[in-house]
């Protein structure tokens, strides 16, 4: 892997993390267009390392206090009805899922799990889902001419059942096009939270997972990208994604307090059919770049 070709999956990784859109997809997608070799799934969970610092950094105060009152009800039971503490313990509980199927479907998720029209399918299914969810949360917000608005739940509302559905959801980016953010958002939607909720307990769901996966992979990036040269382009698109996914995580929080998910819904549905086109017409293999020297 060239610097030129570590600075562009850097800043794919750090623009599409967060976003409903799928970072893993696009980043097999930068490499199939631009006929590089597929980056592979060790070189994502890396340079998702860099986007959950910025998670770290951008919800520091959140994350600190979770932190604090989930200790604290490690030894005193009235903390334990703290919604922080709550929290803390639900963030454990949904990231089980993901944890025990990432390493159950490992060699699917290295393989066939990267085919471009299993990618161009969940692209759309997914964004599909993600309009649905959305239309009716917006719904429950808006009220109608027989009906009031509805009260949607905050992260303060968690239960367990809640915390296993946002884990599960978070299981299923597992495969390319899902999107972590987007499965887990869409199934807050679902049980009635607001999207502000949905999105930023999506994003504290993910720092254990995430971390927990880059780490694993650390040992197999070197080999993923071309041996141990490619430390260097590795954790400078790590650097990358860092710096320009915290930009995204501001710019994307201030987004959905007001405004819907309909334009990725749209982006989504729009990139999955053009895939399908193209590799109906021959123009890309649905194994482009795995084969790639």
């Amino acid at each position: 892997m060239s610097w030129f070709e570590s600075f562009v999956l850097g800043l794919v990784q750090g623009l599409t993390e967060f976003l409903p859109v799928s970072s893993s997809a696009h980043l097999r997608l930068t490499a199939a267009f631009a006929d590089w070799p597929d980056p592979g799934a060790a070189f994502t969970a890396v340079t998702q390392i860099g986007t959950e610092a910025a998670v770290l950094i951008y919800f520091r105060k959140d994350i600190a206090r979770i932190v604090t009152a989930w200790f604290r009800s490690l030894y005193d039971r009235r903390a334990r009805h703290d919604a922080d503490a709550r929290t803390g313990w639900l963030v454990i509980v949904g990231s089980v899922p993901i944890g025990v199927l990432g390493l159950l479907l490992k060699d699917a998720i290295e393989g066939p799990f990267r085919d471009l029209r299993l990618i161009a399918t969940t692209l759309v299914v997914m964004g599909v889902v993600l309009g649905y969810a959305d239309r009716r949360a917006a719904g429950d917000e808006r009220g109608g001419r027989h009906r009031a608005a509805k009260r949607r739940k905050e992260l303060r509302d968690l239960t367990v059942r809640d915390g296993l559905v946002f884990g599960l959801c978070q299981a299923m980016a597992l495969v390319p096009g899902v999107s972590r953010s987007g499965a887990t958002i869409s199934g807050g939607l679902f049980i009635g939270y607001t999207r502000e909720s949905a999105a930023r307990y999506s994003f504290l769901l993910a720092v254990p997972a995430v971390l927990a996966s880059g780490v694993f992979e650390l040992k197999d990036a070197g080999d993923a990208s071309g041996g141990h040269t490619a430390w260097g382009p590795t954790l400078f698109a790590t650097v990358i994604a860092f710096v320009v996914g915290y930009a995204v995580i501001a710019w994307f929080m201030r987004f959905i307090s007001s405004r819907s998910f309909m334009p990725f819904v749209v982006y989504r549905i729009l990139l999955g059919l053009l895939l399908f086109a193209l590799v109906a017409a021959g123009v890309l293999s649905p194994h482009a770049g795995e084969d790639v020297s």
